[in-house]
């Protein structure tokens, strides 16, 4: 299926990009986000006259992303987690129990924007951890995983 796109979409394009991608992929997340539409004469034309209001828009985004990940950047994020004695978990810290501990610090993080390289945190210690304000702002977090006390 055509495409055109809304907004800067990952591995994909940028903005105002005609791309072909599976439907599925289209019906299911790039147009009910508003990442995307179909890529009819009609749209396209109708995108042309709406360009300029739709990339000041992204511009805006990227400024509020980057004064965020400005913010964000270097900080220290701690998690306490029951442990044993080997300092090994019992479970694990997600980017869930990550994007909480942003929440508490006072930075609203959906959860799928906190990536984790090396999978759940299984271990107390300090953890490095990819956060990503907007597809062009990733700033490098702190997880401090601290043992629980009873």
């Amino acid at each position: 299926m055509q495409v055109i796109l809304l907004d800067k979409v990952a591995n994909l394009g940028n903005l105002g990009d005609v791309v072909k991608v599976k439907d599925g992929y289209a019906r299911n997340f790039l147009i009910p986000t508003k990442r995307a539409r179909r890529a009819t004469a009609v749209a396209i034309k109708e995108f042309e006259g709406r360009r300029a209001e739709l990339e000041k828009t992204a511009a805006e985004k990227l400024a509020a992303a980057q004064a965020v990940g400005e913010k964000l950047a270097g900080k220290t994020v701690t998690i306490a987690q029951k442990a044993g004695v080997d300092g090994r978990l019992f479970g694990s810290v997600t980017n869930f129990d990550v994007a909480e501990g942003l929440k508490k610090l006072g930075f609203d993080i959906p959860k799928a924007n906190v990536r984790m390289p090396n999978g759940p945190l299984k271990t107390v210690g300090e953890h490095p951890v990819q956060v990503a304000a907007h597809t062009d702002v990733v700033v490098e977090v702190t997880v401090h995983v601290v043992p629980e006390a009873d």
